[in-house]
């Protein structure tokens, strides 16, 4: 892989344009900077909740998911480059399945809350779906894989479950929106 890091300062964005992986100089403000800009926040988010102690379950699946952030990141860095995948969805869609089976159904919706570690959750949650509106900005604008956008629904879907998770497994309830709440 050789040194791809080797120089960080470079001063050739001072002008307000960067580099993509495919050495087409694009803006900074341009839709898929934005979208790379907003997955890569997704993984920082990600990055703060896995820096709680946490089940090792959801350790072993946020960090999985961290490599496939990388993965749709470098398919933002390379138009036209495909590498988010179905199986990855797919695992996605299996750890929603997993993690969602042991909760009780919801009649009600909830707060962004609980524990420490679960607000951190829903905080992911909704940087994913920026990310995710910003992917379908860009796909509007430009030919782009279907399976990225897929990708970050899923991942909001299974960020919301393991908010929930969390809470059980810090001792907490979630927090019930009290719909007849008078001031």
């Amino acid at each position: 892989m050789g040194h791809r890091l080797s120089k960080i300062t470079t001063r050739t964005g001072d002008a307000g344009e960067t580099g993509l992986a495919d050495g087409s100089r694009v803006p900074k403000d341009s839709l898929r900077v934005v979208a790379l800009g907003e997955v890569d926040e997704l993984n920082s988010a990600l990055g703060v909740l896995l820096a709680e102690e946490l089940p090792a379950d959801v350790r072993t699946a946020l960090t999985g998911i961290q490599h496939d952030l990388f993965d749709l990141g470098g398919e933002l860095a390379i138009p036209g480059h495909t590498m988010v995948t179905d199986a990855q969805v797919a695992n996605l869609e299996g750890l929603v399945a997993q993690f969602n089976a042991d909760l009780a159904p919801l009649k009600e919706f909830i707060l962004p809350g609980g524990t420490r570690a679960a607000a951190l959750a829903h905080l992911a949650r909704t940087v994913c779906r920026r990310a995710e509106r910003s992917l379908v900005a860009l796909a509007r604008a430009e030919q782009l894989p279907a399976t990225g956008r897929v990708y970050l629904n899923r991942l909001s879907d299974l960020l919301f479950i393991l908010g929930r998770v969390l809470n059980r497994a810090g001792g907490g309830a979630d927090v019930q929106w009290q719909r007849t709440r008078r001031p």
